[in-house]
Parts: C-alpha cells; structure tokens; sequence
C-alpha cells in the first residue's frame, strides 16, 4: 500500500534530509533551508539560536499560520522573545528536531495547511 501523502502539484514536498542538507521537491540543497508551500530559500542559520525575525523574514510575508523550526539533531529552546514576536504576527511557532519538523511540515502542506518550516541542516 502506497503511504505517500498527496501533494498538490508546485508545492515543495520534502523528500529527505542528512549529510548537511535536504532534498526538496526534485532538488538537493545543502546547508539550511527556509521552505513554505511555494518556495524554498536557503538560510544562513547554523544553531536553532540564529533564528530571529530578520533570519526567518522570507518566511514572515508568505500568509503561514503555522512556522516549525527544525532545530537540528536535537530540539532546542527558543528565546522567548522571538514565540512572542511570532505569535504578534499571527504565526505559531513549533521546535523540534529537524528530522521531526521534515516529517510534520509534509503530513500539513499534505493537508493544506498554511505551513513553514525553518531547518537546521544535520
């Protein structure tokens, strides 16, 4: 029995992480990345504590609801500062780790929900 969830055509499905990067509808990134349902940028973060509001900005204008940051091998505590100016905008933030947040963001654009997710390459 096929388990693959059904995505709608352009959305940027993640199909695998590991060794330092992440394959991401069809394409190999290395390094960090910044996905949303239509688009996925690279991102300079390196530590879950990179994430700011100006790191996660390509993110912030892409009408999400929802931002799961993949903290890497393990989850990471977030400043408090950084939930808070989220939830002001609109948006709930998550952490957990990368191979976690990888699985969630898919099981929620599967869903059409309005997800992101920022990810600390492992």
């Amino acid at each position: 029995m096929d388990v693959t969830p059904l995505i709608p055509a352009g959305r940027q499905l993640i199909q695998s992480y590991g060794d330092g990067g992440f394959r991401i509808s069809g394409r190999r990134w290395e390094g960090s990345v910044l996905v949303s349902a239509t688009e996925t940028v690279a991102w300079t973060a390196v530590t879950a504590e990179d994430a700011s509001m100006a790191t996660l900005a390509p993110l912030l204008n892409a009408g999400i609801e929802l931002l799961l940051l993949g903290s890497g091998a393990q989850m990471a505590a977030m400043p408090r500062q950084l939930k808070a100016d989220l939830r002001a905008s609109g948006i709930v933030l998550d952490v957990m780790d990368t191979g976690a947040a990888c699985r969630t963001y898919n099981v929620l654009l599967s869903e059409d929900r309005k997800v992101a997710a920022a990810l600390i390459a492992v």
